[in-house]
């Protein structure tokens, strides 16, 4: 074997190791950063970093490979909250089509709902890293704190503020079914136009977001309380619906509805609800965001 041969066979072996771990370094870092293209930035430079590593030194490479793209996300977070300070209007997570993959390469769907993905944009990055790796993909704390280098004892406390923080802003406390029948009612409300159905869905302190990034129709500012976002919602639909068609998806591990005009995806809208109705209308229109909300094949 020439030593090119070898060179060759070197780099199939290590692109079949970092192909088998490459859903789960993608999961680690959308839901650390709320985008595709930011996860998939941190997918290839963990490639890159894998593929100039002395791979024969590597004992565990699902473990090196969890550790830089972790890292990497890390620093990428920093750089990202300074970058959304000149986003025009409410920043949203990018939606990403869930259909074949629930959980997006965890072992449990956990901090990928809009609603966690929100809160942890107010954690630290440490703090969001350890609830991630915890929560989504079962690491144990001593992994973890490896991870993040910290000790295991600020591992837990870490995964416990995050918890905490989750908890005491978590509003989807309805199934998907039921979140599905609101969004399908809220739907016909809005398209009629009728303010007074509008309102009995939702609750009091419902806030509608709208990511645009300046595109026209997108709201700059969140919309709160049920009877301003009834009105705010009744008063533009006698044009906004007009010549689009609804296709039903699911986003995030839960229902939502992308709005189709002229073959484009131009809005995909979900919401989280309590008991008390719905909690949040969460509207994406940016252009940039909305590529990933058909499913794969499409």
């Amino acid at each position: 074997m020439t030593a090119d041969d070898r060179t060759a066979h070197a780099l199939d072996d290590a692109l079949a190791v970092f192909g088998a771990q490459r859903r789960r370094l993608f999961g680690i870092a959308y839901r650390m950063l709320g985008t595709v293209t930011d996860a998939e930035d941190v997918v290839q430079d963990t490639w890159l970093r894998w593929q100039g590593t002395d791979r024969a030194a590597v004992r565990d490479p699902a473990a090196f490979l969890t550790t830089v793209a972790t890292r990497l996300a890390i620093n990428s977070l920093r750089s990202a909250h300074t970058r959304r300070e000149t986003y025009i209007g409410p920043w949203l997570p990018e939606p990403v089509n869930t259909d074949d993959d629930p959980a997006l390469g965890a072992e449990r769907a956990e901090a990928l709902q809009f609603a966690i993905l929100l809160t942890l944009e107010k954690l630290t990055p440490n703090e969001r890293a350890a609830y991630i790796l915890r929560e989504a993909f079962d690491y144990p704390y001593a992994r973890i704190a490896e991870i993040i280098s910290t000790s295991v004892v600020s591992a837990r406390q870490l995964v416990s503020r995050a918890r905490t923080h989750i908890s005491s802003e978590r509003h989807s406390d309805v199934e998907p079914s039921a979140q599905r029948r609101l969004l399908a009612a809220f739907l016909s409300a809005a398209r009629r136009g009728d303010a007074a159905d509008l309102e009995k869905l939702f609750a009091d302190d419902v806030v509608s977001y709208s990511d645009g990034n300046g595109v026209k129709l997108a709201a700059r500012i969140p919309v709160v309380g049920r009877t301003r976002v009834a009105k705010f919602i009744a008063a533009f639909a006698h044009h906004f619906w007009t010549g689009k068609s609804i296709e039903w998806v699911e986003v995030n591990g839960q229902p939502g509805v992308a709005l189709i005009e002229n073959d484009t995806i131009t809005t995909m809208v979900t919401l989280t609800a309590s008991r008390d109705g719905i909690t949040r209308l969460l509207w994406v229109m940016s252009p940039q965001k909305l590529g990933h909300v058909a499913a794969d094949g499409a």
